[in-house]
Order: structure tokens, then C-alpha cells, then sequence
């Protein structure tokens, strides 16, 4: 490498004015190792002025909880909105005014009720009139979604300042699988069909198909749960999350009480296989999932219906409460705040990472789990690296089943990934779980350091899709750290190898 520097500074010394005097060693152009390093088989491409990337300045997000249960039954949901949005401007003391847009990522609500909701939490955190809203709605990647379209945008040039974000308030707004009249044309497209079935089927699926046990599964559950419980004694979410001031009321009297919300309260540091062991099957009667939105005989009833396409009627118990497999029904927001990186600099703002890429694919949708095993490698390869290249994976748990899936599939070492715990420990909000993995997964990137250079945040996505995008540390785009040991570098000048 030290050839191939030496060699552009003759040439950059010789493309100089002839006129200059200065001696060679005091008119030589800086040169940085970045400009001339690249990553494997030159894929991964720099420039000397990074001003164009798309930087992360700030990520937040509010405490979990259980829906039905939790410290958030009482919120509503543009209540749980307001606070994420307000804290990134108190974080970085940007004037509100210069946000050109917020996009924030929901599932359940109705759309035009949620846009309308997301426009008066942006007044309450103090947002002026001037600065739009919309929502996005791509299911359980919503956050990320959302996301990735303010990077686009900024990257396309239609502005400098963005928010993604991601809320859901499970609490408020009820999970209604499929559509409320099914189109008899799904008779003859069984993938169309498929759609419409069950989550906890289409993780059935996965496992039968592709041989997840149900030991693997109770596995992957204890260790989301003790690897959250671990996280939260040691206070590393503390830097993410924001304090919410709400009220609790109590069911039988009545009664409020004011109450600050900041911790995740869905997290069991006492689950243990024993106890998930004694479960029985949620979604069907010798299936390997275990959660408690549906019985095995409700899914049954669903999936001979859709089968016969009949109208749907499902009715879902009145009390969500998860202690298995699956990921817990829950409530929350996240918000993050993305700008130029010139923009950046210019003010200041502490770099927390750089959004390099995002992939969004389709899967069949009778296996959906199985999302982020074909959206990873997408990401990754848009990105012009590597799965070896990758530091820390942040996978979504929908269910234990396709979280085992993908890494198994992939061949991930599971000390990096999801190394605070995941959905089935802290909860999955459907659309904020994108933005609150955006923001785990930096700051966990953020402690690890200079050894810790790549991240990718991944989720699957209910009627069969992936999505994934792929972040770098923010404190590390200077260092001399591109060139990688390769056994393949045919791109690279002859100097070079």
C-alpha cells in the first residue's frame, strides 16, 4: 500500500503548476490513506470529502412496555410521539424550523388518523407549522422504512434534514389479521392466499420447513430475555431512552397517577427453559411457537376460513400477554435524526453513525420469517461488502422460529447479534421497532469502538418480505482502516498487491 501512496504523489506533484518554487516536500498535495484504499476487490469506494453521506446524529427512543399492561396503557399514541421528537432537538440544539421533513413509521392505526396524530405530537415537541409529516407503512420495517426514506431524500438532493421515525400503540389499536372481505380471486393464486395467513402460522411454517426445534426456539428466548435483563442492570439503554411522562389508571378504581415510564417492563430475567418447556402451542395443536395473542384452535378456525374463502371473523383475546418464543405485543416510539454529514460538521453535531445502504425484499409469503435471510445479503452487497464485514447484527425476534432461521441460514456468529436482547425480551411495537433498532444498534456500536466498525439492523415482514439496511460507526470514516486481507483482489493495481 505504502507503493501504491508513494506513487500518487508523484502524480499529484507532477498535475501541480509548473510555476510553483516551493520545494517538492513542501508543495506535495495531503494525502490521506482513505483516498487510496478500498475495500475488498474495490467495492467499497471512498472519496476525500465524504460531505455527501448520509450521517446519524441523533437516536432516541421511549421505554417498551407490554401492551393491555404496561406502563404505556394509559398513552396515547401521539403522547408516546411527542417526547422521542422533542428530545432530538433538546440533544443537539437544532432549531426545529431547519427539519425539511419527519417521516414516521405505524401499522395499525388507519392512515389518515395517524398522519393526524403524528402532525400534533410534531406541535407538541415544538415543531412549527412549516415542517411537514407523513407516515409509512411497510409493516413490521415501518421504522426502517421510514428511515431510509429521509436518507434517500437527503441523498437525492430534495433536502438536508430529516426525521425517521416509528410508533405503535398496540394498546390503542388492535391486531386484525387479514382483510376484513376477502376477494374470491385468492381461490386461485395460493400465494395471494398465503398472505393472509396467521404470523404465528407462517412461523409454524418455518419451523417445519426448515427444521428450527422447539429447543432451539426456547433457546433464543431465554437468551433475548437475559441478554435485555443484563443490558438494562449495566444501564446501557439509558443513552436511548426518554423518560415519558404519562399517567397509569387503574382498572378497577378509576384512580390516575402521574408516572415517568423509562425502563422496558416486558424483560423476565427469570425466564428459563423449565418454564417455557411446560407452554403449550399457541398456533397450532403439535406446533413448536409459543405466545399468547392466539390458541391453536382460533388459528385453525382462521386458516380453514381464509382456505374456504369465507369472510373473516376473528376474535382476538382481550388480554395480550406474551411468556414464550414470539415477540410480545407491545407499545413505543423511536425517533431518529439523519442530515448531510457536511451539514453536520458545519454545526458540530457528534457523528453517531452513517447510513450506507437498505434493501427491501420479497419472500414467499407462506414462510415471511424468513425475510431477513434474503435482505441481508442484499444490503450488504448494495453496500459493496461482505458478511464478514459485518460487526453487529440487529435482527428483529417476530419469532423465535425465523430469528433461528436467518442466522443459522446465514451462518451468523450469535455473539453479534442482538447482543442487548431482542423483540421477544423487550417487546416489538410494529412500527417502531425499526427506529428503536437504529438507534441499539449505533450506540452499542458507539461502546464497542474502533473494533466495531459495520452494523446492519434486518426484520421480516408480514405477507412475505425482508427488509435490511446496513449502517457504519460514525467515528470512523477518517481512519486508515478500508483495506482488508483478501484472497481476491484482481481490481487493485499491481502496486497495491
Amino acid at each position: 500500500m505504502e507503493k501504491a501512496l508513494d506513487r500518487q504523489r508523484v502524480l499529484l506533484h507532477h498535475l501541480r503548476p509548473s510555476s510553483s518554487s516551493s520545494s517538492s516536500h513542501e508543495s506535495a498535495p495531503t494525502l490521506f490513506p482513505s483516498n487510496c484504499a478500498a475495500g475488498d476487490s474495490a467495492a467499497y469506494h471512498r472519496t476525500a470529502a465524504f460531505g455527501d453521506d448520509v450521517v446519524i446524529v441523533a437516536a432516541c427512543r421511549t421505554a417498551i412496555c407490554k401492551a393491555k399492561r404496561g406502563g404505556f396503557k394509559d398513552t396515547l399514541a401521539d403522547d408516546l410521539l411527542a417526547p422521542v421528537l422533542k428530545a432530538l432537538i433538546d440533544r443537539t440544539k437544532l432549531d426545529p424550523s431547519e427539519v425539511s421533513d419527519i417521516v414516521v413509521g405505524t401499522v395499525l392505526a388507519p392512515g389518515s388518523q395517524r398522519g393526524i396524530e403524528c402532525r400534533m405530537a410534531a406541535f407538541y415537541a415544538g415543531f412549527p407549522d412549516t415542517v411537514p409529516i407523513r407516515t409509512v407503512n411497510r409493516q413490521c420495517s415501518s421504522g426502517l422504512q421510514a428511515v431510509a426514506d429521509v436518507a434517500g431524500s437527503i441523498k437525492a438532493g430534495f433536502y438536508d434534514i430529516g426525521i425517521g421515525a416509528g410508533l405503535e400503540s398496540m394498546t390503542t389499536d388492535k391486531v386484525v389479521p387479514g382483510v376484513p372481505k376477502v376477494n374470491p380471486k385468492v381461490e386461485s393464486f395460493a400465494q395471494a392466499r398465503d398472505c393472509l395467513l396467521p404470523m404465528g402460522i407462517t412461523s409454524e411454517n418455518v419451523a417445519e420447513h426448515y427444521g428450527v426445534t422447539r429447543q432451539e426456539q426456547d433457546q433464543a428466548a431465554v437468551e433475548s430475555h437475559r441478554r435485555a435483563a443484563t443490558a438494562t442492570a449495566s444501564g446501557k439503554f439509558k443513552d436511548e431512552i426518554v423518560p415519558v411522562l404519562t399517567k397509569i389508571v387503574d382498572p378497577k378504581t378509576g384512580e390516575e397517577k402521574a408516572a415517568t415510564i423509562m425502563v422496558d417492563d416486558g424483560i423476565r430475567p427469570n425466564t428459563n427453559m423449565a418454564d417455557l418447556a411446560k407452554l403449550k402451542p399457541a398456533f397450532k395443536k403439535d406446533g413448536t411457537t409459543t405466545a399468547g395473542i392466539y390458541n391453536h384452535k382460533t388459528c385453525e378456525i382462521l386458516r380453514t376460513t381464509i382456505c374456504s374463502c369465507m369472510k373473516l371473523v376473528l376474535q382476538l383475546a382481550k388480554h395480550f400477554f406474551f411468556l414464550g418464543n414470539a415477540s410480545q405485543v407491545s407499545d413505543g416510539a423511536g425517533a431518529v435524526l439523519l442530515m448531510k454529514r457536511s451539514l453536520a460538521m458545519q454545526k458540530g453535531f457528534p457523528i453517531l453513525g452513517v447510513f450506507r445502504s437498505f434493501a427491501a425484499v420479497g419472500v414467499d409469503p407462506a414462510v415471511m420469517g424468513i425475510g431477513p435471510a434474503v435482505a441481508i445479503p442484499a444490503a450488504i452487497k448494495s453496500a459493496g461488502l461482505e458478511l464478514d464485514d459485518i460487526d453487529l447484527f440487529e435482527i428483529n425476534e417476530a419469532f423465535a422460529s425465523q430469528f433461528v432461521y436467518s442466522c443459522k441460514k446465514l451462518g451468523l456468529d450469535r455473539v453479534k447479534v442482538n447482543v442487548n436482547g431482542g423483540a421477544i425480551a423487550l417487546g416489538h411495537p410494529l412500527g417502531a421497532t425499526g427506529a428503536r433498532c437504529v438507534g441499539t444498534l449505533l450506540n452499542e456500536m458507539k461502546r464497542r469502538g474502533k473494533d466495531c466498525r459495520f452494523g446492519v439492523v434486518s426484520m421480516c415482514i408480514g405477507s412475505g418480505m425482508g427488509a435490511a439496511a446496513v449502517f457504519e460507526r460514525g467515528d470512523c470514516v477518517d481512519e486508515f482502516c478500508n483495506a482488508r486481507a483478501v484472497r481476491k483482489n484482481d481490481l487493485l493495481s499491481q502496486d497495491a498487491q
